[in-house]
């Protein structure tokens, strides 16, 4: 009978461990993640492409299969092509429908034939404000009705060779042309404007032979340049002759001789004085404009009565009665 009596004891004993166990509060499974421990920001690369070049700008969908996708085509000017403001680093493509090709405000370096092979009919082409730093002369041989190149606000250090006959308007204003290409000008009698404006233009990159093909040049602005004599074979078809802001210290006696459709003359800004003005030099009838502010002048020079403007502020002048007949 003991047997039984040990048995019962220990079923007790298990009864009363259990609820003890049962009693314990049991532990809450957590309702969030642990946080991790931050971990130190790695420091990203730079980029590859060069900082002061953002990325490319895609154009709008277009309705041409040949437009390039970084060019805008309209619909309304199926004969232009608009890639100005995309960032461009290399000339596109040019469709063969393009007369007029808009590539200002961009980074293009240099401008080659290859994308020029099927646009032979372009008329206008505006690269200012690049950064181009030569210019292939095939270019204009695959585009030999070319009207008007602008290229000004660029890195070119002379003018472009092999230019078409055929251009009325050359503008290559604000670069670094230090020089003029023996017949880069020749046979371009249909030239109306030539823009050499703020380049560094010396007396001796002038030749007398540099001008001498322009028979039908209207105006020129060889202003802030470095010229320190008048330039020589201007052509007496001029209509604007624009020299501020150089170095010019005389003028010829008959340099004007000839001369008879020039209107505007500008040479504020230089080193003009009485000595190196011969008095009837400015003496043109067809003369409407004379601006010489800015030099070292004591007397007023003689002019046209058909002179209509005359700029003489800060000169050294005295007597204000002028000469005129």
């Amino acid at each position: 009978m003991k047997a039984p009596a040990g048995l019962f004891s220990a079923l007790v004993l298990l009864l009363v461990i259990g609820a003890v166990l049962a009693q314990r509060p049991r532990p809450r499974k957590p309702t969030r993640r642990p946080a991790t421990p931050r971990q130190p920001s790695v420091p990203q690369p730079e980029p590859q492409e060069p900082t002061d070049i953002p990325p490319l700008i895609i154009g709008p969908p277009s309705p041409y299969p040949d437009c390039p996708r970084e060019c805008s085509c309209s619909p309304n000017y199926p004969n232009s092509l608009n890639c100005e403001n995309r960032n461009i680093r290399v000339i596109p493509v040019i469709p063969s429908r393009t007369h007029y090709l808009y590539l200002q405000n961009n980074y293009i370096s240099e401008v080659t034939a290859e994308p020029f092979i099927n646009a032979t009919d372009v008329h206008w082409i505006n690269l200012a404000n690049n950064r181009i730093h030569r210019i292939d002369k095939q270019v204009f041989q695959r585009i030999p009705a070319l009207l008007y190149l602008y290229v000004q606000r660029n890195q070119l250090k002379e003018v472009p060779s092999g230019l078409p006959a055929s251009l009325e308007q050359l503008r290559l204003s604000k670069n670094r042309i230090s020089k003029i290409p023996a017949g880069a000008l020749s046979k371009m009698g249909n030239l109306t404007l030539l823009d050499l404006y703020h380049n560094q233009l010396s007396d001796s990159d002038l030749g007398r032979n540099t001008f001498k093909d322009l028979s039908n040049l209207m105006q020129l602005n060889l202003a802030h340049n470095v010229l320190k004599k008048m330039p020589a074979g201007v052509p007496n078809s001029l209509i604007q002759l624009f020299l501020d802001k150089n170095r010019i210290e005389d003028i010829p006696k008959d340099y004007f001789q000839g001369f008879s459709h020039l209107a505007f003359v500008r040479l504020n800004y230089n080193h003009l004085r009485d000595k190196g003005v011969p008095r009837a030099v400015f003496n043109i009838s067809s003369l409407l404009d004379l601006q010489l502010s800015h030099n070292q002048l004591a007397s007023i020079p003689l002019f046209s009565s058909h002179l209509e403007h005359l700029h003489l502020n800060h000169n050294t002048i005295e007597k204000p009665a002028g000469r005129h007949e």
